[in-house]
């Protein structure tokens, strides 16, 4: 098995980046359009139309502000995000694991890039890159 581990930080605070990750309008602007609600049980898909890609969740854990948890099925993966936060003076720190990849094979690297790609997103939705 391979898992995905990345780490990223933010100026804005953990409320606001956690809106970012768990608000279904902000999230189709630096993930994909979605109908994702941050409640345990809830059933949601990811879906980018230009590339006919629908992934399928379920959302596991929802601790506010401090952690959030999510089945990642599309395709060959079969895997789950789950994001930790942290707010120390300024700054928020952000970790990423995605796991359940089978090797660090095209879907893991992937995945890898794509999620450095969608936080730099990320950081331009919540102004951070002006």
């Amino acid at each position: 098995m391979a898992d995905l581990s990345l780490d990223f930080q933010f100026k804005s605070p953990i409320h606001k980046v956690w809106e970012a990750l768990t608000n279904s309008e902000t999230l189709a602007q630096w993930v994909m359009e979605n109908n994702f609600k941050p409640i345990v049980g809830y059933k949601c898909q990811f879906h980018n139309e230009a590339i006919d890609l629908v992934v399928d969740s379920e959302v596991l854990v929802v601790d506010e502000p401090n952690m959030l948890s999510y089945t990642w099925v599309g395709g060959p993966i079969n895997t789950v995000v789950t994001w930790t936060l942290k707010q120390e003076g300024e700054t928020t720190y952000l970790h990423l694991e995605h796991t359940g990849f089978e090797k660090e094979d095209y879907a893991f690297k992937g995945a890898k890039s794509g999620w450095s790609y969608k936080v730099e997103e990320l950081k331009n939705v919540l102004g951070e890159k002006l």
